[in-house]
């Protein structure tokens, strides 16, 4: 069912766009994405089918969308750095660009062997993050790939892995809290060096004789809506599999009594951090977005 968030002119302006028509295109890695960076660290390779990154002492390795989407639902499989991965992380994001640019955020901070990875996510919009909920996963996610999910629409930011979501992120522009709707962006990931900060606020370093560290991504899959330019709102809608559904219900897609279920089993057991609990964070009182994305 529709929120009454469509009710906005603009929102509806943007249902209307996106919903306009249908195009299936393949979704092969040379045929969606650019490697940026890496110096020959990052390949594309199976016939486009899979996208392996690398990182050593000298450098880490990145690619990203050849579009920019406004909204969407967007897969991607990840096998993530085996064994002693500290130091390390593996950043897989939706972004705009400029100072006030907007962002959602999975990055999988590396871990000793045996410790469980944790994830990290955050939401940016209009320049401000600060918004960040962590996560250790009921699985590992070295030892296979794993399907982690963005749905992104007008209402609402949703995490998924493996189809189970992990976090919501609603709307809270009614209580004067910028929302990510006007900015298209990208699809970045990369592996790199991150050993002031990452694996125990910094303590523990990256163990440079385990290099060179790697990441493998496969099965990317998206439905969104690509701007028709660059300085345009209005959009097409866009799958990259030509058995998905062609429709545009996620646009106004939210949680059903049992995906609210799974969310609240997942950040009961395996939350590790949420900036709407972090009284030394906010001695002065939570952030406003709190009241709905507790």
């Amino acid at each position: 069912m529709a929120s009454s968030i469509f009710s906005k002119p603009v929102l509806v302006i943007c249902l209307m766009v996106c919903a306009s028509f249908g195009i299936a295109i393949g979704g092969k890695f040379d045929q969606e994405f650019d490697i940026t960076w890496g110096d020959g660290r990052a390949k594309i390779v199976n016939n486009g089918e899979l996208l392996t990154l690398s990182l050593d002492k000298i450098s880490g390795s990145g690619f990203q969308s050849k579009n920019e989407y406004l909204f969407g639902k967007i897969d991607m499989q990840l096998k993530l750095v085996p064994g002693n991965s500290a130091g390390t992380v593996t950043a897989y994001y939706l972004s705009s660009q400029g100072p006030t640019h907007d962002e959602i955020d999975f990055e999988f901070l590396g871990n000793l062997s045996g410790d469980p990875y944790t994830l990290h996510t955050n939401v940016f919009s209009q320049g401000k993050g600060n918004r960040e909920q962590q996560f250790h996963l009921w699985f590992d996610p070295t030892a296979d790939f794993h399907t982690y999910s963005i749905l992104w629409n007008p209402q609402r930011i949703i995490f998924y892995v493996d189809g189970t979501p992990i976090r919501e992120y609603k709307n809270a522009e009614s209580i004067g809290v910028p929302y990510p709707k006007n900015q298209p962006m990208r699809i970045y990931s990369s592996l790199w060096n991150a050993d002031d900060w990452a694996t125990r606020g910094g303590l523990v370093k990256t163990d440079w004789s385990q290099a060179p560290f790697s990441a493998s991504y496969r099965n990317f899959n998206a439905n969104t809506c690509i701007p028709n330019s660059p300085s345009s709102n209005s959009c097409n809608y866009n799958s990259t599999s030509s058995n998905s559904d062609t429709s545009s219900s996620w646009l106004n897609e939210e949680l059903d009594n049992t995906s609210q279920e799974r969310l609240k089993w997942v950040q009961k057991n395996y939350m590790v951090y949420n900036y709407c609990t972090d009284s030394k964070r906010f001695p002065q009182g939570f952030p406003a977005d709190c009241v709905q994305n507790s």
